[in-house]
């Protein structure tokens, strides 16, 4: 991360018009620590939800619950708010000593069935090829857990063929198991299979031949009910590409899922790139409600480079709508730093953001020691367009929050290096800012939770690099505060 490769300081009302033209902020921002800059952090947030790829959220019991691939395990955040997912510790419900399936565990998703829950997963033995259907059945209500294995998901037609990307179809009293797998449009195409109750899979499964203009990937099949139609929108081209987006058809009710004729393709994309706002291959979703009931919800991953690259996929949400004609409108993919207003019913928790140029939605400030670059350069891929960036030893950014918590998001990139970070002035800990691809917003750190009340963050630049790096540089860009 050269200093050639960047424009310096601009003004800040430069910058603002910036910001804005880039959609990085949703509204106008008020003064920080106005009474109106405070209530508005109460009811927004800011994306990313979480560092991991392929979402899948319900809201239950008081919380949202969330499940994101992690390979080695299934994991579950939880949280009364959507703004706090990101700062909710995980919850381990399930690892398994199976040597058939206890790895490569991808994409949970989890859905009640009278008063257990259902988790559906893919799994192997570490052979990609042998990633098989799973499904786990809860000890209570509730979505987080306990489990117990259930079932190995296998339609007679397809019981020795790589399968993916489980989810349920229910309609008219019925549930249907629809997946990613092989048929004979693609290895990875979409297929429905009838299931007898949520574990046993009762006839064979039938293929969909979905549109999608890239001819690898039909996957991850999820569902909205609406309108006197059933809406199937999947995700289509290899993840890794910045093109991977969302198609959709759909079924009339009372017509037979298992028949392909019956469901209609939509032309084109309904939600994909937007480079303006720094958004590549959204994808791999699910929908949720908020809280009341009264609004839908899509959740999905994305990246914030247009290289190819499995990494940087990161959890992110906000509000569809519908169209007249009764069919859904998914929007644009917001900038991954946008400020959203929360969902309807959602009590919010007044978490807020520190911008690297010190203005904030709240209570905070950074100051700089030193003598550090800034500017617009990195455009989309920073909050507000902007941040700060050095390589001189011992040079520092300290934050100053009032608040639990606080989150440090900035670029990472080939010349980044390594900066010591310090809570209250305590024991540093090494962060490494380096990137084999150049992202942006990406999550360096993370502090323990501290006592309510007013605390520092210091980012100190040391100077030295892993062996990968082509430079020192340390970046710094959006804090986000926690008070919950």
């Amino acid at each position: 991360m050269s200093a050639r490769s960047r424009t310096m300081l601009v003004t800040p009302l430069v910058t603002l018009l910036f910001a804005l033209l880039a959609g990085l902020v949703a509204v106008p921002q008020t003064a920080a620590g106005s009474p109106s800059a405070a209530t508005a952090a109460a009811g927004t947030f800011r994306n990313p939800l979480n560092t991991g790829p392929d979402p899948y959220m319900t809201y239950a019991n008081g919380n949202y619950h969330l499940t994101t691939t992690q390979g080695d395990s299934i994991k579950m955040w939880r949280s009364p708010s959507l703004s706090t997912l990101l700062d909710a510790e995980p919850i381990t419900v399930w690892r398994d000593t199976d040597p058939s399936r206890n790895q490569h565990l991808w994409a949970p998703e989890f859905y009640r069935v009278g008063n257990r829950w259902y988790l559906y997963y893919t799994a192997d033995d570490g052979v990609d090829d042998h990633h098989r259907l799973y499904v786990l059945e809860s000890d209570a209500d509730d979505p987080a857990g306990p489990y117990h294995f259930k079932a190995k998901l296998t339609p007679p037609n397809h019981a020795n063929d790589f399968a993916i990307d489980p989810g349920i179809l229910q309609l008219g009293g019925r549930l249907y198991l629809a997946y990613s797998g092989i048929n004979a449009y693609q290895h990875n195409g979409l297929n429905l299979a009838p299931l007898s109750n949520p574990w046993t899979v009762s006839g064979n499964a039938v293929a969909l031949n979905g549109a999608g203009g890239c001819p690898e990937v039909r996957e991850g099949p999820e569902f909205l009910y609406r309108n006197g139609r059933t809406w199937m929108t999947y995700s289509t081209c290899d993840t890794g590409k910045p093109d991977y987006q969302l198609w959709m058809m759909s079924l009339p009710d009372g017509a037979d899922p298992l028949v392909p004729g019956n469901w209609t393709q939509h032309s084109g994309a309904v939600f994909s790139r937007n480079d303006a706002r720094g958004v590549f291959g959204p994808g791999h979703h699910a929908f949720f409600r908020s809280p009341d009931g009264r609004e839908d919800w899509i959740v999905y991953h994305a990246k914030t480079t247009k290289e190819f690259t499995y990494s940087n996929r990161t959890t992110r949400a906000q509000k569809i709508g519908w169209r007249v004609d009764g069919s859904p409108d998914l929007g644009t993919p917001l900038a991954l730093g946008a400020t959203q207003d929360l969902p309807s019913g959602d009590p919010g928790s007044g978490n807020h953001w520190i911008n690297d140029d010190g203005r904030s939605s709240g209570s905070g400030t950074v100051a700089f020691g030193g003598t550090w670059n800034s500017g617009t350069g990195c455009a989309a891929q920073c909050f507000w367009g902007d941040d700060h960036w050095s390589d001189r030893a011992g040079n520092t950014a300290t934050f100053r929050f009032t608040g639990t918590r606080i989150a440090l998001l900035s670029v990472q990139d080939t010349g980044n290096g390594i900066g010591a970070v310090s809570v209250d002035g305590g024991a540093e800990r090494r962060v490494d800012f380096y990137g084999a691809i150049r992202t942006g917003e990406t999550l360096q750190y993370l502090s323990p939770r501290l006592p309510y009340g007013t605390h520092t963050l210091t980012v100190r630049v040391t100077g030295e690099r892993n062996a990968s790096a082509k430079a020192a540089f340390v970046s710094v860009d959006r804090a986000e505060v926690y008070t919950d």
